[in-house]
C-alpha cells in the first residue's frame, strides 16, 4: 500500500477513534462565529491529526477547520475532525473524520472515517474506492424515479435558494432523506442513494469524499456543473446527474 495512504488511514483512524470518548458524553458545546458548534472532539482530533503530520510530513501544508491553513507548500493535507458536529452533539452516529492529501489543489487520497459505525471509506486517485478493504460502486439507476434522495438539510437549501429546485426533484424519489455532511456523499459513493445535495460545503468538507465520489464511478460538481471544491456540492452516481442540475435553475440576482 502507498505509504501516504497506509499513513492517511491510520492517522484518521486514531483522531476518529478518539472522538468516541466524547460521544453522548459532552459536558459543554461551544458555538464559533459561524453559529455552528465545536466541542473538545473536534478540536482534540485536529490536534491528534496535525502532530501527526507534522511528525511525519513536516514539509506539506496543513488546511483544518478548526486551526486554519499552515504551511505554503503545494502538497496539503485537509483536515475536518468531526464532520458533522451538529450529529455528533445530538448523539447521531453519522459523523466522520475526514483527511485528504491535495497536491496542487487536487485531492490525490481521500479519507472518510465514521467511527461510531468503525467504516472506513477511502480512495487513491486511479485507484477505485473501498469501505473496509472492500472496493465500492455508485448505483447503475438510469434515472431518480424509484431512487434516494439525500440533502444536508431544508433549512440551508431554504437559505441558498435550492429549496424549490429540490423539491422538484422529490415527487418521483422512492424517498429523500437528510442523512447529510460526508455520511450523505458516502451513500452516493456505496450505491445506497443515487444523488447528494449539499448547498453549502468549506473545502474540508468536500476535498476527502468527492474523490471517494469518484473513485467510486460517480461524479460530483457545483450546482451550475463546474468540478470547483468551492461552497456547494452535488454528488450523483454520474448517470442522474444531468437530471439533478436541471432542476436548479440558475439563481436570479438580477434584483427584479
Amino acid at each position: 500500500m502507498d505509504q501516504r495512504l497506509a499513513f492517511a488511514l491510520n492517522t484518521a483512524y486514531q483522531a476518529g477513534r478518539s472522538t468516541l470518548a466524547h460521544f453522548n458524553n459532552l459536558e459543554s458545546v461551544e458555538i464559533k462565529s459561524d453559529d455552528s458548534p465545536v466541542t473538545i472532539a473536534d478540536k482534540q482530533a485536529e490536534s491528534l491529526i496535525r502532530a501527526a503530520i507534522s511528525k511525519t510530513y513536516p514539509k506539506d501544508s496543513i488546511l483544518g477547520e478548526e486551526e486554519g491553513a499552515s504551511g505554503s507548500s503545494l502538497t496539503r493535507w485537509v483536515i475536518d475532525p468531526i464532520d458533522g458536529t451538529k450529529s455528533f452533539v445530538a448523539g447521531v452516529p453519522l459523523f466522520a473524520t475526514l483527511l485528504s492529501f491535495e497536491i496542487e489543489g487536487v485531492p490525490e487520497i481521500g479519507i472518510a472515517y465514521i467511527p461510531a459505525l468503525d467504516e472506513m471509506y477511502y480512495a487513491k486517485r486511479g485507484e477505485g474506492a473501498y469501505c473496509n478493504g472492500r472496493p465500492i460502486s455508485v448505483s447503475n439507476a438510469s434515472t431518480l424515479k424509484g431512487g434516494t434522495l439525500l440533502c444536508g438539510g431544508h433549512k440551508t437549501l431554504m437559505e441558498r435558494g435550492r429549496l424549490e429546485g429540490f423539491l422538484e426533484l422529490v415527487p418521483g424519489t422512492r424517498a429523500t432523506r437528510t442523512w447529510g455532511d460526508a455520511f450523505g456523499h458516502i451513500m452516493v459513493a456505496s450505491g445506497r442513494a443515487e444523488a447528494m445535495i449539499d448547498p453549502r460545503v468549506n473545502r474540508w468538507d468536500i476535498s476527502s469524499v468527492s474523490l471517494i465520489v469518484q473513485e467510486a464511478g460517480g461524479t460530483w460538481t457545483t450546482f451550475d456543473g463546474k468540478q470547483d471544491l468551492t461552497d456547494e456540492a452535488i454528488s450523483s452516481n454520474g448517470k442522474v446527474h444531468n437530471e439533478v442540475l436541471a432542476a436548479f435553475h440558475p439563481l436570479d440576482n438580477s434584483g427584479s
